[in-house]
């Protein structure tokens, strides 16, 4: 009997399993990426996790882009023509940076027919990562967390602050906002995360890796901080020795038995970036604390079908 119970249980425990479901970008699949749009339609979907990604304009405000540079693909000037030449965000004032219109892809692009289910917002401006915490505090998502990735460009440096100087201006938001314990910060680039280890050593650090045939970032010992596969066998275990409490590898790159390595090293497992079902689906089963998608809302529609537990949806007014 006592056996009997044990197992029902650590059944109804994995059946209760709750999946970090990170809205990548906010909802890039739905709606213009790294923008409040974005955050507020992935919280009324329904998400554990905002991730976004972090820059520093000359002034030394924190603002929300993927790339250090403005993307032709994603950006409008203020006469609403689409710019021709990258802007690097460390050179113009946060102020600069508001005259810029966010709000939808480049028409016939490449990069926007990967995102046919995107609906514009015209008008949508480079949002402060302070705004980013006023809307969810402004919207009582307080069971919401956040992944705060550092942009960092090591092929031309001279883009981006040098990684304790961007991790102290993030450091100086993320406390303004008393979100410490809400923040988890990742990197491609781990010399950052080995940074947050000293000056935040409560803070959750999330280890990013591609490899593909393209190419990895574990390629150069400047990126993963001095850590090496021929030091310690495994990505899992590298991750383990830098002090790293998350790992988020490319989903491609990932296999049962990587999950299970980086489990019993007591690390969580979220890989990013999941858009197919079929795809979540097979992570799953596998083991996967967690999934960073474009589209929360098919991943919701794949946990709800298992009978795993949806993050709650943030009401409309």
């Amino acid at each position: 009997m006592r056996r009997l119970l044990a197992l029902t249980l650590a059944t109804c425990a994995f059946a209760a399993h709750a999946i970090d479901l990170q809205g990548h970008r906010g909802a890039r699949g739905l709606r213009p990426e790294n923008t409040l749009p974005a955050f507020e339609h992935a919280l009324r979907l329904g998400v554990t996790t905002l991730e976004m990604d972090a820059a520093i304009t000359s002034d030394g405000v924190v603002v929300i882009s993927h790339d250090p540079a403005l993307n032709p693909d994603l950006v409008r000037g203020a006469d609403g023509q689409w710019i021709t030449t990258p802007v690097v965000i460390r050179s113009i004032t946060y102020e600069q940076t508001q005259a810029y219109d966010v709000g939808r892809l480049r028409p016939g692009g490449s990069y926007g027919k990967s995102f046919p289910d995107q609906q514009p917002v015209d008008g949508t401006r480079i949002p402060k990562l302070a705004e980013v915490f006023e809307l969810v505090k402004r919207l009582k998502a307080d069971h919401v967390q956040f992944d705060i990735e550092t942009k960092i460009d090591l092929r031309n440096p001279q883009n981006t602050l040098e990684p304790e100087p961007f991790v102290q201006k993030l450091l100086e938001v993320i406390r303004a906002h008393g979100m410490e314990d809400r923040v988890m910060v990742q990197s491609f680039d781990w010399r950052t995360l080995q940074v947050l280890h000293k000056l935040a050593p409560r803070m959750r650090t999330v280890y990013l890796t591609t490899q593909s045939p393209r190419g990895s970032n574990l390629d150069s010992p400047i990126y993963s901080a001095g850590f090496t596969l021929a030091q310690h066998g495994s990505v899992p275990a590298m991750v383990k020795a830098a002090g790293g409490t998350t790992w988020s590898p490319n989903y491609q790159a990932l296999t049962p038995d990587l999950v299970k390595q980086g489990q019993a090293l007591g690390l969580q497992v979220i890989p990013w970036t999941v858009n197919e079902e079929a795809d979540m689906g097979r992570l799953l089963d596998w083991g996967v604390d967690g999934i960073i998608s474009d589209r929360p809302d098919r991943v919701r529609n794949v946990l709800k079908a298992r009978g795993l537990p949806l993050p709650p949806a943030v009401a409309a007014p």
